[in-house]
Order: C-alpha cells, then structure tokens, then sequence
C-alpha cells in the first residue's frame, strides 16, 4: 500500500488532467474545479486505508463528474437547474464517464496552463489561478507563499475565474504567441520561490518546487521546444545552490561565499545537459541565455575560477534580445569583472532613471566597495536595506554597511562579503 505522501503526490500530478477533462466534456472552469477538489478529498480520505484504484486518474474523473452533476441537480429552482444544466452537460445524458473511459489526454494540461494564463488576466491572477488550478495548491497555501491574507487571495483567484468563465477550452489557435505567457508566469513563480520579496524568510522552497515540477510537465509536453527546456534548466540550475545560500539561522549568503560543495551536482548535470542540447538546435532565446549563464556560475569550482568574459559574451546577446532594466543591470556587474568596477558603475548610472528598488543600490554599493569607496557603498546598502521588505536582506546589507563604518573608522578589515545579484534566475 502506498504512503500518504506517495498518495498527495499521485493526487497533485493528476489533479490538472482530471480538471482539464471536466472543463473539456462540461465548461465552467469554476463548477468543475469545485468538483475536483472534491474528489481529490474524497480520494486522500479513501486511498490509504482502501488502496490506490488501478485507474487513479478515471477514478477521479468519475467522482468529480459525479460531484458535478449532484450540484447540478441542487440548491436550484427547478426552472434554473435545467437551464445550468443544459448549458454544462455534454451532448448525451447528464452521467459520469464509465469506469472504463479513456484517460484525458496529457495535453489537457497545458490546455488548462493556457487557460490559466489568459491575456486579459493580470500577471499576479495568472500565478494564482495557475498555483490553483494546474500546481493543485489550495487558497490558503497560495496566500501563505505571497504573504497576503486568505480572503485577498480567494477573491483574486474567484475574479480570475470569472474572467475565464466561457473561454474556450483547448490550445488557442496560435498557441506558440502564448507560450511565453506561460514561461513567464512559471518564471515569476519560480523567483518568488527561491528570493521571497517580503518575509522572514529568504526562500519559499515549496514554491519554488512547484515552479520545477509544473515547468517539468511542459517540457515533457512539448520536449522539442527550445525556450522550455532552457526555462527547466534555468531552474535547476539556480535550485541547485538553494542549501547553500541561507546560513544556520537563516542569515543571506552571497554567491562568491557558499560552500560549492552543498551544491547539487544531479541537479547541475540535468541543467547543464538541458541548456546544451538546446542551445546546439538553433538560435537561442532568453531563457536559454539565462541557463548559459547559470550553467558557467555553477560549472565554477571557485569564485575565481568563474568565466566573466564568457558570462560578459552571453549577457550582451540577451540584451541585445531583452533590453530590460533588470538585465542590463546584470550585466553591469559582469562588466565590472571583467573591466574593472568604474565601468560596472557607469553601466549602472545610465539605469538610475529607468530601474527602482534596492537591487539596483545593492550592486551599486558592491561595486563602489570594489572602487575603494567606502562611505559611498555605506550609504548604498543603507537606501537598499531601507527598500527590501525581504528581513534576510535587510540585515545583510545592514551586517555590509555596518563593517564599511567600521572601515572608514580604521576600527576593522573590510570583509568579503558581497550582494550576489547572479545568485538568482
């Protein structure tokens, strides 16, 4: 008999085929998820002391088909349950699928990715209603990971419901324009995961293994698909580090500082594989751009082992692809290795108008550390520790400017440490 945490998984992998199912045969996005949560209790209740059915996913599809019509047939005026009724119920009778029906195809999951991701929903509905619908999350889970409260969380999902009520199901037609909606959203799910935004704590594990396993079954949905491996490997690559980032209590520690030796070579050799193979089929994307330069950090046996010029070399093609703030602001850093820091911190005055927030006094600070600046790098990590809400950062670029007023009082040697502005996706 399995385990209950064998079981949870087995539930969470089928949860988005069962409800890519119901929405195809009924519509209504939100009747038929309500029926799959159902069944998905109805099944963690019954499995570990009944045993797993020989058709786990017809299993659910057949309670939730079940759940559905029963709420079909209630709670109405007899006039309002047949109009409901004739408007969800397939051509046929209003009954569940027989315990022998095809399971859905696999594909129904990217469908409902797609669903998930509309254009006319916003990027932070997409991520809720995605976590929701296709990562199997409840409300309450997804509200802990943002850090917001159950009932905001609840009514962005129920409004994104909404918006998608009607929306045909199935891949859109041109449905590769919509990929990147897709990518971008798992992308965002991810980063939240590995650098919370907010919060005592740094990483939000959970889900940023959310993020690796929905991004996985994209890519074994569209294998061939360069931007979606390289999306994977990008994750694995920057997972790879996470036991190395936090010290014992929590504390931040930067890229040139963590043992290499807690990295995760399994997960390293999968990235590295990924981004290979995908690079050598064709003319890269971001995503791919990224994973290459994820892929150097990683291949690194030392900081100073690390190959900026190269890092440098794929960074001005990503650029000269996604000429964001967030990008070029990178880059500043790899030019500042590699030419010196002056030149990384005039890379980084020409952003000053265009990008906000304490990342971008983060690697100012490092860099005018790196130019013998100290009382400039002081204030620099002091305005960027003043616009973090993430605490692990706030007390590392405190702990940085804090050792840069003991430098300038002569009382202590300045040490190592560093923001690590590669040491994210």
């Amino acid at each position: 008999m399995r385990s209950t945490p064998e079981i949870e998984d087995l539930l969470r992998r089928n949860a988005p085929q069962v409800l890519g199912a119901l929405v195809r045969r009924y519509g209504h996005f939100d009747a038929a998820e309500d029926a799959v949560q159902e069944a998905l209790l109805a099944a963690a209740g019954q499995w570990p002391s009944a045993g797993v059915p020989g058709n786990p996913r017809g299993w659910l599809i057949k309670v939730a088909s079940r759940r559905l019509t029963d709420a079909l047939r209630s709670d109405q005026a007899r006039r309002q349950r047949e109009e409901r009724a004739a408007a969800l119920t397939p051509r046929g009778a209003c009954t569940a699928p027989p315990p022998g029906e095809r399971a859905p195809r696999e594909d129904d999951t990217l469908s409902l990715l797609f669903l998930c991701c509309h254009p006319d929903l916003s990027p932070p509905a997409q991520i809720a209603l995605t976590l929701r619908a296709v990562g199997g999350l409840t409300t309450a889970e997804i509200a802990r990971a943002y850090l917001v409260p159950e009932a905001t969380m609840a009514q962005r999902v129920s409004r994104a419901k909404q918006k998608v009520r009607g929306v045909r199901f199935g891949r859109p037609d041109r449905w590769e324009q919509r990929l990147p909606s897709v990518l971008q959203t798992l992308y965002l799910i991810f980063n939240e995961g590995y650098t919370a935004t907010s919060g005592a704590a740094l990483q939000r594990r959970d889900l940023a293994g959310e993020a690796v396993r929905l991004t996985r079954t994209v890519h074994r949905l569209l294998p061939g698909d360069c931007e979606v491996a390289g999306l994977l490997a990008l994750m694995l690559l920057t997972d790879a580090r996470r036991d190395a980032r936090s010290g014992p209590h929590g504390e931040l520690i930067p890229l040139d500082e963590q043992d290499r030796g807690r990295w995760d070579r399994s997960a390293i050799e999968e990235g590295v594989a990924l981004v290979t193979r995908a690079l050598s089929r064709g003319r890269p994307g971001p995503f791919q751009l990224r994973a290459a330069i994820a892929a150097v950090h990683d291949e690194a046996s030392a900081p100073e082992e690390t190959d900026w010029a190269e890092i440098l070399g794929l960074y001005d093609v990503l650029v000269g692809l996604v000429p964001g703030p967030v990008e070029r602001l990178n880059r500043a850093v790899a030019v500042a290795m590699v030419h010196g820091p002056h030149a990384g911190l005039t890379e980084v005055g020409a952003l000053a108008h265009e990008l906000k927030g304490h990342r971008l006094d983060a690697v100012r600070g490092h860099l005018l550390e790196r130019a013998g600046e100290p009382a400039a790098a002081r204030a620099a990590y002091e305005s960027a520790a003043a616009q973090t809400l993430s605490l692990p950062e706030q007390r590392y670029l405190r702990a940085r400017a804090a050792r840069l007023s003991d430098q300038c009082r002569g009382t202590s040697t300045v040490a190592s440490l560093r923001p690590d502005p590669h040491d994210r996706p």
